[in-house]
């Protein structure tokens, strides 16, 4: 089977990837390269604070962020520039969905990539290439 090039985790994807879920972990294994955005970093940062064991998953985060097939990505130009169509999309449709997500779904169009998540609010996102797993 090809390469899937390259994927966008959400938080929810991570947390599920975390948990062993095998039908993610062989889209993973199918991947050249896996995008972290800024923003989901933000969200497990929080959530890991929230939690009693921050330094054990914090360090697991760390030695996946130091493998050579994981990239984190910032919110740059192109990925705000997509920003503001998806946001205006949203809006106009009435379909809104976190803000957080929509960085997300911005982050994953600007790099092509396709997105994994187990949120089903990435549906309303016009032109979105991604997988939704359930849990």
């Amino acid at each position: 089977m090809a390469l899937s090039k390259r994927v966008v985790l959400d938080t929810s994807a991570y947390s599920h990837f975390r948990l062993g879920h095998k039908a993610l972990h062989e889209e993973l294994n199918r991947a050249s390269e896996i995008l972290l955005p800024v923003v989901v970093l933000g969200e497990l940062h929080a959530g890991f604070r929230g939690g009693r064991h921050f330094l054990d998953n914090a360090a697991v985060l760390d030695r996946l962020l130091e493998e050579p097939f994981v990239t984190v990505v910032d919110t740059g130009r192109e990925s705000a520039e997509r920003y503001g169509e998806v946001f205006a999309q949203l809006k106009k449709s009435g379909t809104p969905i976190p803000t957080n997500d929509v960085w997300i779904a911005a982050v994953s169009l600007a790099t092509g990539a396709r997105l994994l998540s187990f949120d089903g609010d990435f549906k309303h996102v016009v032109g979105l290439s991604w997988t939704h797993f359930s849990a």
